[in-house]
């Protein structure tokens, strides 16, 4: 068979600098080229990898992942209900089958696998030159190895296919174990790894390296050691889940790997010594506007121009600004914010309940924007009602007169009662501010700030969960207090015990990583998703007192009520995501995980 390599017209245009019709377009059909082609012209051929790259996805859709686990709630619905109360199946997988969370589904994946493996078989045999071969051999490699990655987080086990099929071959194949699946994309990760620079610069920056290679491989054996993969839940290995092996052995992988990241010698915490709490959230907050800093060993670029599904300020932003809310924090999470002093918040503590946003985790105030954060100047429409542009979440704002009386009650600008755009307006009393810049006017600016896969903090928890689990405490608290330094947080001491630092660093992981794409798969490895993904979504009714509608030192008296959001559930299948039904009817070799 003669394959044909789809690359738009418009890129081999712009990548050869050609303005006309010329040889090398006049083909049938006009928007694919011969695999000969593209193998002949090294140009050709890093455009059809680059390509590849857009298989990665990001995680600022509009749905994001954190909507489907106890970090957001998602106000538009877009079919993520069905997920959040386990009632999905294989025909129905509700928002899992949106194409924004392609680069978790098993179709799109399985192309992008097909590319690379593409790429793989062709490469060896080209005449270009020997080290920019090697370095795109060695992209190929880490692409193969990132996607299926995503593929055993959401489904366990899966074929690993590394030949290119033919239209009219067999391509019924069965899943291969979780221990394979972890075996092989290792493997692949080390061969990246063998071949990718420590760093790139210019137009480069944002392909693979060694350090990216590496932290991938660190997370599979992170994820390869824990206890979903260990315990067996089903009892059906063939399902995707694996029998009880030699942890310890698991631990030490895992642990090996983080420190080679470490050990490179590349990167380190963004401004990790801030001089206050206030410094410490402005250098959180500020981590994830950067085009590049030391802690960002992958992430991804993009365009005002180009859609890429992404506009994080507009599709996250509060209503009252003329932006679209979506993915609102939940109580759930803000409730797991530390106090300062690294206390635990509690709502039975009247000091800390009527005050609930004071003396928090810095990273709160970096991460969450809460009713009296600060954000930008509002919309002139909206100005005469808030000179200030504070966010205002609060339920309800009881107007009373010099002798008491109320005489007006108004909602907050940014609710589901506000006057403006009620409709996009927060059910929890909490919109993200991590990724958000508020200096952006988003209702009719698109951000550019990038998308990171892996950065260093990650590294740094992988080390210290592993180290905590082989009971090398010592090895924990030394990578974990790297993180609370820069957090503003108290430090953390060995003398905890393992049960406790384990608690304390599942914790600290939850807040560090929010909005990630971590939590989702974390709570699932830790076996720990019956009781945090069961319980309800929650958000916070707030009311207070006050004179005047915009005159902010007037308000006073503030109550606060909790309230469920939404309704969730949990059922044990959703460990692992279903097969979809018509990719088990194309191949009778598939078995389908357990409980659909």
């Amino acid at each position: 068979m003669r394959l044909h390599i789809r690359i738009t017209r418009a890129a081999v245009l712009v990548l050869l600098g050609l303005t006309g019709c010329t040889g090398v377009m006049d083909l049938t059909p006009k928007d694919q080229l011969p695999e000969e082609a593209v193998f002949a012209d090294p140009n050709l051929a890093q455009a059809f990898l680059n390509d590849m790259y857009r298989g990665l996805g990001h995680g600022l859709y509009e749905i994001m992942l954190a909507s489907i686990t106890d970090e957001t709630h998602f106000i538009h619905n877009y079919a993520t209900e069905p997920v959040v109360k386990s009632i999905i199946t294989s025909s129905d997988r509700g928002a899992i089958d949106d194409g924004r969370f392609a680069h978790f589904n098993w179709g799109p994946t399985y192309s992008r696998i097909r590319q690379t493996n593409v790429f793989l078989s062709h490469i060896d045999k080209t005449t270009f030159d020997d080290a920019w071969k090697h370095r795109m051999k060695g992209e190929a490699y880490f692409l193969r190895a990132y996607f299926y990655h995503n593929l055993m987080r959401m489904y366990g086990g899966v074929p690993l296919i590394t030949k290119v099929y033919g239209l009219n071959e067999d391509y019924r194949v069965a899943r291969n174990t979780f221990q394979e699946t972890v075996a092989f994309i290792v493997a692949n990760a080390d061969s990246a790894a063998a071949l990718l620079p420590l760093s790139y610069s210019g137009a480069d920056l944002g392909r693979a390296t060694k350090g990216a290679a590496l932290a991938l491989k660190a997370r599979v054996l992170l994820y390869a050691a824990s206890e979903l993969y260990n315990v067996n839940p089903s009892g059906k290995p063939e399902n995707g889940y694996t029998t009880a092996q030699d942890r310890t052995a698991l631990w030490r992988a895992a642990k090996d790997a983080a420190k080679a990241v470490m050990d490179l010698g590349i990167y380190s915490l963004f401004r990790p010594s801030p001089a206050n709490a206030q410094e410490a959230a402005k250098n959180y907050g500020d981590l994830f506007l950067q085009t590049m800093s030391e802690e960002v060993i992958l992430s991804r670029f993009f365009l005002s121009t180009r859609d890429d599904g992404y506009n994080p300020g507009l599709h996250n932003g509060p209503n009252g600004f003329h932006t679209w809310g979506g993915n609102t924090p939940i109580q759930n999470l803000v409730d797991d914010y530390r106090m300062s002093d690294g206390s635990k918040f509690d709502w039975n503590n009247p000091v800390e309940a009527g005050a609930p946003y004071a003396n928090r985790d810095p990273r709160f105030y970096a991460s969450i924007a809460y009713d009296g954060a600060p954000w930008r100047p509002r919309p002139d429409d909206v100005k005469g009602l808030d000179p200030v542009g504070i966010i205002q979440t609060f339920r309800q704002l009881a107007i009373r007169n010099d002798s008491g009386r109320v005489t007006d009650v108004v909602p907050g600008l940014d609710t589901r009662d506000s006057p403006v755009e009620n409709w996009n307006g927060a059910y929890s009393g909490y919109y993200i501010r991590k990724f958000v810049d508020p200096s952006i006017n988003a209702q009719f600016i698109k951000e550019q700030v990038p998308w990171i896969f892996f950065r260093y903090a990650e590294v740094l928890l992988n080390y210290a969960e592993a180290s905590i689990e082989l009971n090398e405490l010592a090895d924990a608290v030394s990578a974990l207090n790297q993180i609370r330094v820069r957090a503003g947080m108290p430090v953390f001491s060995a003398a905890l015990g393992q049960a406790a630092l384990r608690d304390e660093y599942r914790n600290e992981r939850r807040v560090e990583m929010a909005f990630e794409e971590q939590r989702f798969f974390d709570v699932r490895r830790w076996m720990i998703a019956p009781q945090p993904e069961s319980q309800p979504a929650r958000g916070i009714n707030i009311f207070l007192d006050g004179t005047s509608r915009t005159d902010r030192t007037t308000w006073r008296n503030y109550r606060y009520a909790i309230d469920t959001v939404q309704a969730r559930a949990w059922n044990d299948k959703m460990y692992f995501m279903p097969i979809r039904l018509d990719e088990l009817n194309r191949n009778s070799m598939l078995k389908q995980n357990p409980g659909y």
